[in-house]
């Protein structure tokens, strides 16, 4: 019995010693395996997919004066140095756009209002990249707006105004004209009742103030009424009929008696005419205007619409038709509502005037009229 039991143990013995080497072993190439996986991890490089870039056209070096942005070479090359600081790109890394890149296709957006996937294509960009830009650069131009939009002030540019509009209508004092303009816009999402005009679209009414050159001096400006009310005016501002007559506004007779009533209100009808003519270039030479695809809140195209407007009359940029020719002189379809200023009873005395010289023969028709 006990040397069954040495034999035993002896067998327990060996089996545990080998056991041991077997699991030794085992953890050894498991451990082995691990770490060859980890180094090869390490030692492998990361592939990086080679990006493909569009190439660009270099549209402002081999830039030909037409009708493409409505502004020659060096009047974008001035336009662009003016919100340098605001569009330009700390680097070029993923070949970011250059300012006057950014400023091309926002000028081709405003002198078309096509839609962003199509100044895209042309312009070698994403439709993305074409609403990012249009904001930043309408944005950075509406900033300049108390820049380039201020009522005159000095006394020697009032009275060039005033002498301007004298030579044009014979109209005496004359500082302003006032008038609004419609934009059209989509549906807003939030209250969108407020933005229905008479016609029953929606749009944004924008009141501008000019002088003869069809330059704006005035836009959306609210306390404009109260500073002529508070301080006086070396001048007159003349508006139409929807305006209230005030001692710094002046409006048509809505009734015509006398001959020196109907030399007034043509006289006014003519001055007012220049509003109407500068609503006209404005939308020509900026279509973006005719209908904008925006919310109210980012139309903030209007502002820089206004401000490369007066860009372009002080450095004389001439108004390009769809043919890629200058226009002698601008006209515009609003130009037509001048021409009804004399409406109702001035139409009525001009007709009589004419056909009838002399009071007895008006009283003679007016009671033909009744008869019948």
């Amino acid at each position: 019995l006990s040397h069954l039991e040495r034999w035993i143990q002896t067998e327990l013995t060996e089996l545990r010693t080998h056991f041991a080497q077997t699991l030794l072993q085992n953890k050894s190439r498991s451990s082995f395996i691990m770490t060859s996986i980890v180094h090869s991890l390490q030692q492998r490089r990361r592939r990086y997919r080679q990006r493909a870039y569009n190439k660009r056209p270099s549209l402002l070096e081999d830039y030909p004066d037409d009708a493409r942005f409505r502004f020659g070479r060096e009047d974008i090359l001035f336009i662009s140095n003016l919100p340098r600081s605001h569009l330009e790109s700390a680097t070029l890394r993923s070949q970011a756009l250059t300012v006057e890149e950014q400023v091309l296709i926002a000028l081709r957006f405003y002198a078309s209002g096509a839609f962003y996937q199509v100044i895209g294509d042309g312009m070698c960009v994403t439709k993305s990249t074409v609403c990012t830009v249009i904001h930043r650069v309408s944005s950075a131009l509406s900033r300049l707006l108390n820049q380039f939009v201020a009522f005159p002030e000095n006394p020697e540019q009032l009275n060039k105004i005033k002498q301007d509009f004298f030579s044009l209508s014979k109209m005496p004092n004359t500082i302003g004209v006032i008038d609004c303009t419609h934009v059209y816009i989509q549906a807003p999402h939030e209250r969108e009742w407020e933005f229905v005009n008479r016609k029953g679209r929606h749009s944004i009414n924008v009141q501008l103030v000019g002088d003869a050159d069809l330059i704006v001096t005035n836009c959306v400006e609210s306390n404009f009424f109260k500073n002529f009310q508070q301080k006086p005016s070396s001048g007159i501002i003349l508006g139409d009929s929807g305006y209230p007559l005030l001692t710094w506004l002046m409006t048509p007779f809505a009734t015509v008696n006398t001959d020196s009533e109907l030399s007034f209100n043509r006289a006014h009808a003519t001055a007012r005419g220049t509003i109407e003519r500068l609503n006209g270039v404005l939308k020509r030479r900026f279509a973006c205007l005719n209908y904008l695809r925006v919310e109210p809140k980012q139309a903030c195209n209007i502002c820089a619409c206004i401000v490369l407007h007066n860009i372009a009359r002080a450095r004389k940029v001439p108004l390009y038709n769809d043919g890629q020719s200058a226009l002698p002189q601008p006209q515009d379809a609003e130009r037509e509502e001048a021409a009804c200023d004399l409406i109702g009873s001035d139409i009525l005395y001009v007709v009589t005037r004419t056909l009838f010289p002399n009071d007895r023969l008006i009283d003679a028709w007016r009671r033909s009229l009744m008869i019948e």
